[in-house]
């Protein structure tokens, strides 16, 4: 089967070459030259444009999109809508919100042009292990492109499931993402209580690989602690400055839509932020609150009494 990628990003250029394996044809574009030249030598089709690649496809086409969420998929769509016809197919792969997905495939479905939301993930790791592909559309549509899905996913019948109808695939993703936030913390304060307790002279090196083995908290988030526990078990020269891509965001905000608790998946959001916050301004006013009503000792900051 042949297939259209926009989007060579790391996990772009990986999903590409892991179809290329499985003996796809695919022809790929992307503003950065190298990187199409990286997948081309790999054995895919290059394109200058989104319209000389629509033109290297049979119709009815597929071109999936693997973009940054937001802005950029507007204008890739916009792009792609140029140059399809009718029963082309176009997926989004990236982390777009649901919201602005239902409205893109009614948008698209206007031109008679089919939309599919694929919520991808795997990361770094997909080329190798394959990916979990979570996707929405319309059951034709989706069934027409299942060697795609098959070629990508572990294995045929595993790791990729036909969810729901458009924005069903990004939204099991981004509570995929609101999970994720909430396992991450849950290691990263368990793993921080092992090391501050030095009564016992902890190797959490060696407790995480333990674990890894018929623990019930066993996990392949584990496996990956366990990997960089075992390279540098002080995290020397990691900063404690921890990113969020806006998915846990969306995962909270939906929450709050529903009227529904999800303390954990909030709160780790909310560290996330804590980690960024280099003035602690909250922490200074606490302090300062204590010793105005109790008169407690108020630590001084070094740089601050110069």
């Amino acid at each position: 089967m042949e297939l259209g990628m926009i989007g060579l990003g790391r996990m772009g250029a990986n999903m590409t070459e892991r179809l290329v394996h499985s003996g796809h044809r695919v022809v790929v574009h992307d503003v950065d030259p190298s990187a199409m030249n990286r997948v081309v030598a790999l054995g895919a089709i290059s394109a200058v444009s989104i319209a000389h690649l629509a033109e290297q496809l049979q119709p009815p086409r597929a071109i999936w999109m693997m973009v940054p969420a937001g802005e950029i998929v507007e204008k890739t769509l916009s792009a792609v809508l140029s140059f399809v016809q009718q029963d082309d197919t176009v997926i989004d792969g990236g982390n777009s919100n649901y919201k602005d997905t239902i409205r893109r495939a009614a948008a698209v479905a206007t031109k008679g042009v089919h939309f599919i939301d694929s919520g991808t993930s795997g990361g770094i790791w997909g080329l190798r292990e394959g990916y979990c592909l979570m996707i929405g559309g319309e059951k034709p549509a989706v069934e027409r492109l299942r060697p795609i899905f098959e070629s990508l996913a572990p294995s045929a019948n595993l790791g990729w499931a036909h969810v729901g109808p458009a924005g069903a695939g990004h939204f099991v993703k981004m509570v995929h993402n609101g999970i994720e936030y909430g396992l991450m913390q849950a290691y990263a304060e368990g793993f921080a209580l092992l090391h501050k307790k030095s009564d016992f002279n902890l190797d959490i090196a060696q407790i995480a690989e333990l674990w890894r083995h018929g623990s019930v908290v066993r996990s392949w988030l584990l496996d990956l602690t366990a990997q960089a526990l075992s390279e540098d078990a002080k995290l020397e020269g990691v900063k404690p400055y921890v990113v969020d891509s806006g998915e846990g965001r969306w995962t909270v905000a939906e929450a709050i839509d529903q009227s529904l608790a999800t303390p954990i998946i909030t709160l780790s959001l909310m560290q996330r932020f804590r980690s960024r916050d280099e003035e602690d301004f909250t922490d200074r006013l606490l302090a300062v609150m204590r010793n105005k009503f109790g008169g407690h000792e108020v630590k001084k900051d070094a740089i601050l009494d110069k």
